[in-house]
């Protein structure tokens, strides 16, 4: 079985430790976790190992988040992956900071990226990882907050976070997003 792990971000030093490049962050700890190496490859960076039994392709596209359909359309393709097997990781601004749920399809509710990867999948019926930013701005400053960095409390508290992200896309990928959502949504 053939899953493709998408992290959301942008790249660029300027956005490396923003809120909205949770997705990338999340994806680059479940590779050094597995010993993967990443790879400039076309419209993404790509990594790959096995686990469980399981090939795991993970991508960090390269197009900025507004079109990161155009990356996870080409990966998707080019390793013949089901649209059921594929698993985005995104910040979402309607979560508490911490607050990670899993969920088989969803709207994008605002989110740029996830618009854009409806547009060119065919739908809303993809598994995604949504990873809790909270919403601690000012009416009218949400982009300045989603792209703003961390604060030193969230830094120190992002890995326990991260890490649970990472045993979701596991137990995804192992046991199914039915077993996965019933263990660690709450």
């Amino acid at each position: 079985m053939k899953y493709l792990i998408v992290g959301l971000g942008n790249i660029g030093p300027e956005y490396e430790l923003t809120r909205h490049n949770v997705g990338f962050l999340t994806v680059d700890r479940l590779a050094d976790k597995h010993g993967a190496t990443w790879k400039s490859g076309r419209l993404a960076f790509t990594a790959d190992f096995k686990f469980k039994g399981r090939q795991f392709f993970l991508i960090k596209p390269t197009t900025y988040m507004n079109l990161s359909g155009k990356s996870v359309n080409y990966w998707m393709k080019e390793h013949n992956i089901p649209k059921e097997n594929i698993l985005v990781v995104v910040d979402d601004v309607a979560l508490p900071f911490g607050k990670i749920r899993l969920r088989g399809k969803g709207s994008a509710a605002g989110h740029n990226g996830l618009k854009n990867i409806e547009e060119l999948t065919g739908g809303q019926d993809y598994p995604r990882v949504r990873f809790g930013i909270g919403d601690d701005f000012p009416k009218g400053r949400q982009i300045d907050y989603v792209l703003g960095r961390w604060s030193k409390k969230e830094i120190e508290e992002l890995p326990i976070f991260m890490d649970k992200a990472i045993e979701m896309i596991e137990g995804f990928c192992t046991i199914g997003i039915n077993m996965t959502m019933t263990q660690f949504n709450d």
